[in-house]
C-alpha cells in the first residue's frame, strides 16, 4: 500500500522507495536500506523525456560539447524572458560563486556572507585570496540583513545573500531583499544564490529576476540540480546584467558543461509543470515532518528548502553517529547541527522517531 504524500506514514505503509540509494551506512545494520539525506538530492528519478535526451546525447559523446551553450542559452532565454546576452552557464551554480569572486576579487578584498550558510562560501573566498565577513544569523537562521549592511567596508567586494539559505531553511521576502539592495553601494556586487527558489512557500517570495532588471550590481545564481533532479549532471546559470554575464562566459572553463547536462537541461525546460508538481509533493513531505518533529518537541527554523535544520549544538556526532545506526547519513556541522534533506517517506519516518529521543537544545 502506498503512502499518502500529505502525512508521514505508519510503519506498515513503509515501502521501499526505488530511488532509494542502498548502501551499507557505518554503523547501520546489515540488509538495512540506507537513504543519504546530506546532499539535498531530490528523490525522484530523471523524468524518461529528460532520460532520453541525455541517452541521445551521450551516444555522441567522443564528441566535444558546444562551449557556447547555445540550445540551452536559446531555451532559458525563452523561458525566463531575458536576452541571452544576460545568461551565464556554468558546473552548478557553485562553480559561478568560484568564477565571479575570480573576477571581482583581488587577493586581500573582503566577501560578506551570512554565516551559517552555505558550505562552499568561504571555501570559494579563500580560493580567490579573499578576507570572509561572516555575519552571524539570527537566532531563528535568518539572514541579518542590517547587520550584513553594517559589516560592508571599502575593502568589500562581494556580498553573498543565500535564500533559502542553507542549511538552516528560512527565506527572505522580496521587499526586504530590495531594501537591502538600497542599502548596498553600488560598487559592490551581491549574489544571490537562489538553488531552492522552486521550494519557498513563503508570503513574500523574491523574485530575483525582477530584481536584476533594476540593479545592474546583482547576479542572480540558479541551478538545475535540486527542482529539475539534475545533480549528478552539474549545471546551473546566472542571470545578470549584460558586462557580468559577459565576464562569466569569458573566464568559464572549457566545455565545462557537458553535451549531456546541455541536452538533460534543456529538456527539462520543457516539463516544468511535471518537475513543479514534483516539488509541491515534496513541499506537502516538508510540511508533515516539521509538523511531526513539533509533535515530538522539536521547533525546526521556517524551512524552506528541501530540508530541514536541527540544532543540536556539542551532540551533533552523536545524533550523526545515532542517525548512521538506523540507516540515514545526514549532514553534520560540528557543534551547531545537522541539515537532513526532505526525502522519501520511510526516511522522513526515521527522521522523526531518532528525533523524539533527543532533547531540543536550549
Amino acid at each position: 500500500m502506498a503512502a499518502d504524500p500529505s502525512r508521514l506514514p505508519s510503519p506498515r505503509e513503509r515501502a521501499r522507495h526505488p530511488g532509494v540509494r542502498r548502501r551499507q551506512a557505518v554503523g547501520a545494520p546489515a540488509g538495512l536500506t540506507t537513504f543519504k539525506v546530506s546532499s539535498n538530492e531530490n528523490p525522484f528519478p530523471p523524468l524518461p523525456a529528460v532520460l532520453a535526451a541525455a541517452a541521445r546525447a551521450a551516444a555522441e559523446m567522443n564528441r566535444y560539447p558546444d562551449m557556447g551553450c547555445h540550445a540551452l542559452y536559446d531555451a532559458l532565454a525563452g523561458h525566463l524572458g531575458v536576452p541571452e546576452t544576460r545568461l551565464a552557464a556554468g558546473t552548478g551554480s557553485v562553480a559561478l560563486i568560484y568564477q565571479l569572486l575570480s573576477a571581482y576579487c583581488e587577493p586581500g578584498d573582503e566577501v560578506v556572507y551570512a554565516w551559517r550558510s552555505f558550505e562552499a562560501f568561504p571555501i570559494a573566498a579563500a580560493a580567490a585570496g579573499c578576507a570572509s565577513v561572516r555575519v552571524p544569523v539570527t537566532s531563528d537562521g535568518r539572514h541579518d540583513l542590517r547587520a550584513m549592511t553594517a559589516a560592508i567596508t571599502d575593502r568589500t567586494r562581494v556580498v553573498i545573500v543565500c535564500t533559502p539559505n542553507n542549511p538552516t531553511g528560512p527565506a527572505l521576502g522580496h521587499a526586504e531583499l530590495s531594501g537591502f539592495l538600497e542599502a548596498v553601494p553600488s560598487r559592490v556586487l551581491v549574489v544571490l544564490d537562489e538553488a531552492y527558489r522552486e521550494f519557498v512557500r513563503s508570503p513574500d517570495p523574491v523574485d530575483g529576476l525582477a530584481l536584476a532588471d533594476t540593479h545592474d550590481n546583482l547576479a542572480v545564481l540558479r541551478t538545475f540540480s535540486k527542482a529539475h533532479g539534475l545533480a549528478g549532471l552539474r549545471v546551473g546559470y546566472a542571470v545578470a546584467a549584460e558586462p557580468v554575464a559577459t565576464t562569466l562566459r569569458a573566464i568559464t572553463l572549457p566545455f565545462g558543461v557537458s553535451s549531456v547536462a546541455q541536452a538533460a537541461a534543456v529538456e527539462s525546460l520543457r516539463h516544468t509543470d511535471e518537475l513543479l508538481a514534483r516539488v509541491a509533493e515534496l513541499v506537502t513531505r516538508r510540511k508533515a515532518l516539521v509538523a511531526a518533529l513539533a509533535e515530538v518537541g522539536w521547533r525546526v527554523p521556517d524551512a524552506q528548502g528541501n530540508f530541514v535544520w536541527l540544532e543540536l549544538g556539542e551532540r551533533t556526532p552523536a545524533f550523526a553517529a545515532a542517525a548512521d545506526q538506523v540507516g540515514l547519513a545526514v549532514r553534520p556541522f560540528a557543534g551547531e547541527g545537522v541539515r537532513v534533506t526532505v526525502a522519501e517517506p520511510e526516511a522522513n519516518a526515521r527522521l522523526v522517531d531518532l528525533v523524539a529521543t533527543f532533547t531540543p537544545a536550549g
